[in-house]
């Protein structure tokens, strides 16, 4: 099993930026790809942007490009979101998900765990 915990999330103006944190721990071994989800009231959930644990690749959605950026700290077992530019269309409860696979990286069910999540809302 592994744990997730999402942290950083908060009330910000349209324009300002976040940085979310997703830290993990127990078979962090097992992990090969990191996500970002979020998912709105009455919405599904949604790709945001996803990393590999090792290497350099990284992913993103059309909503997070030129806005997001996704990285890690692997001495921390720890994947950052940086977000900047904010709308208060992206105003929602954003996860950290893990995976042991990653050829559908943007499918939540590809993920098996999860955070808690933290809510992200951004007032117009």
């Amino acid at each position: 099993q592994a744990q997730l915990v999402e942290s950083g999330g908060g009330v910000v103006q349209a324009g300002g930026s976040l940085r979310l944190s997703c830290a993990a721990s127990g078979r962090t071994l097992s992990i090969y790809i990191m996500g970002w989800f979020r998912q709105a009231p009455g919405k599904e959930r949604e790709f945001v942007a996803a990393i590999r644990w090792s290497g350099a690749m990284t992913y993103y959605g059309d909503s997070a490009k030129g806005r997001f950026t996704i990285s890690r700290d692997n001495a921390k077992s720890t994947v950052y979101l940086q977000m900047v530019s904010l709308k208060p269309e992206d105003t929602a409860v954003y996860y950290c998900a893990a995976s042991s696979l990653g050829s559908t990286y943007q499918q939540p069910a590809t993920y098996r765990y999860w955070g808690q999540g933290t809510q992200v809302t951004v007032s117009s």
